[in-house]
């Protein structure tokens, strides 16, 4: 018998092309009925699944050219920036006179992505739909680098980053600057710990605190699409809206973090090589920069030296091209990472070998202790976080004084190479300080009320009254306020017109009164004037 194909029973009612195809169109509607339906999707629709396609098919570098410009984020504007922020925020322009600053903030952040991500821009929907729902700050704060660099490339920088030396001299002279898409360096440099139960994913990692790009970066895409995905699903597994989902430690690191980071770039790596595996013996005690494929890789110590781990030396190194503060990195209070309630996290050892081992041994050992050995190593714990505490503050304040102290040397380096030299003034003592020492010196303590009246307002006639308590001892307080509303005509006093606008009125040395003119001041005397010098 001969066999028929299910479409073979209409041969009157479609034509035998149409027959054929059917199967194929069925296959394709069931497709579109899926993606419609998915909860993974329901909110973009079919068209920006096409869109995500079409913008992994076509990204690609399209300028030789490094932009030149810098940019940081943060949750103000820089002119709303406390000091701490604004010395390192300042190192950016004036070491790189020659690039555009730009900082986004909390408040426009939005209006930027939606402008260069939305149907006028690069039309990616779902990146601005996950940019508007996401809650998680540290979440948003990774994704926007990424689409900043993608969308316009340059050097990004978190906002305790300073730098120490000019972008221009980030890459090596013997590197063709068109031969190069992506500048990044190594950050952990710990293959150790590679099969470490917490330590292990966040052994071997690049630094994403700085990275330097050229714009519609295909490495950049791929990490930016790679966080959509992984929203995606956490969003599904959680079965709860993208806003809502739940974030520890690990997941930051591993979603939009260094290790995130790490992924996309290895992977680009393979794409552009063709190799099937980029082994991390390929950064590991990384003395030169070393190019694969497109990707620079600097060693540790440009952007992340004085880590204390990964040979990552100190900030004085001359491989160091910026220095990390760190007083921006809160964000690990947020989002909490495994803490044993003994001894703590295993981060804390910072990779020395010997604190990690104890720490496995004495996590391995404390559920076989009694009550009371576990009640004494939690009163341990409590009085070394105490300690540590103390000793961070103590260190903080010392790294500000340090940063204090070089910027003035290096300000007054840079003073003394001018033509003629400038020479740094040094702190002026507040006029008010003078008067009231002079005062002191030569009438004794002043009275509390005349002290306020001092720093309420100097009044011209000031020093008048300070030759009259020299000469006359110290004057009433009514006659005080007599000089201070009007000096009498009947009062004859010789008047002295200093540069300053200042009159000096005086008594004559023999006690006759002499006549003079008076002289209109050429400006009212400033409530605050400085000391002449």
């Amino acid at each position: 018998m001969k066999a028929t194909s299910p479409t073979s029973r209409f041969p009157a009612r479609l034509p035998k092309q149409i027959q054929r195809v059917l199967p194929i169109y069925v296959a394709l509607i069931l497709v579109v009925v899926f993606f419609w339906t998915a909860e993974s999707v329901s909110s973009f629709r079919l068209a920006v699944v096409w869109d995500r396609v079409r913008a992994y098919q076509t990204s690609s570098v399209v300028t030789t050219t490094f932009t030149r410009k810098i940019w940081q984020t943060w949750k103000i504007d820089p002119l709303e920036f406390e000091e701490r922020d604004l010395s390192r925020a300042r190192s950016w322009p004036s070491k790189n006179p020659g690039y555009r600053y730009e900082v986004l903030t909390d408040g426009n952040d939005l209006h930027y992505v939606e402008t260069n991500f939305g149907p006028a821009g690069l039309n990616r929907p779902d990146i601005v739909y996950f940019y508007k729902s996401l809650t998680a700050k540290i979440i948003k704060a990774d994704l926007l680098r990424y689409l900043i660099l993608y969308n316009e490339g340059g050097v990004y920088a978190d906002i305790d980053v300073e730098a120490l030396k000019p972008v221009d001299e980030w890459i090596p002279p013997h590197f063709d600057k068109a031969d190069l898409d992506l500048v990044i360096s190594v950050e952990i440099d710990e293959p150790t710990y590679a099969n470490h139960s917490i330590l292990g994913p966040k052994s071997q990692s690049f630094c994403q605190w700085t990275i330097m790009s050229k714009p519609r970066n295909p490495a950049i895409l791929g990490i930016i699409n790679n966080v959509i995905n992984w929203l995606t699903e956490v969003a599904r597994a959680q079965n709860v809206h993208v806003a809502e989902i739940q974030l520890n430690f690990d997941d930051v690191l591993s979603g939009t973090g260094p290790s995130a980071f790490t992924t996309a770039m290895l992977s680009e790596m393979k794409r552009q090589t063709g190799m099937k595996h980029i082994p991390w013996s390929t950064f590991h005690n990384l003395t030169e920069p070393t190019l694969v494929g497109r990707i620079l890789v600097l060693t540790v110590h440009a952007f992340a030296s004085g880590q204390g781990h990964s040979n990552s030396g100190t900030h004085d190194d001359p491989r160091a091209l910026v220095k990390h503060h760190y007083h921006a990195s809160k964000w690990p209070d947020r989002h909490p990472r495994y803490s044993h309630p003994g001894y703590g996290m295993v981060e804390e050892c910072n990779w020395k070998p010997e604190c990690v081992q104890a720490w496995d041994n004495n996590t391995a050992v404390y559920p076989t202790l009694s009550e009371e050995e576990k009640e004494k190593v939690l009163a341990a714990k409590k009085k070394v976080d105490a300690d540590r505490y103390n000793k961070e503050q103590e260190e903080r304040a010392n790294h500000e004084r340090e940063d204090r102290e070089r910027i003035d040397r290096e300000t007054r380096e840079k003073c003394e190479k001018l033509d003629p030299p400038f020479e740094m003034p040094k702190p002026e003592q507040h006029h008010d300080e003078e008067y009231h020492d002079d005062q002191n010196r030569n009438n004794g303590e002043q009275k509390p009320e005349e002290h306020e009246e001092h720093k309420e307002e100097q009044k011209p006639d000031e020093e008048h009254h300070d030759d009259q308590n020299r000469n006359n001892g110290e004057q009433k307080p009514e006659e005080h306020e007599e000089h201070k509303e009007e000096q009498k005509p009947e009062e004859h006093k010789q008047e002295h017109q200093q540069q300053d606008g200042w009159i000096l009125l005086q008594d004559t040395p023999n006690g006759e009164n002499k006549v003079h003119k008076e002289v209109e001041p050429p400006h009212i005397a400033p409530i605050d004037p400085k000391p002449e010098t």
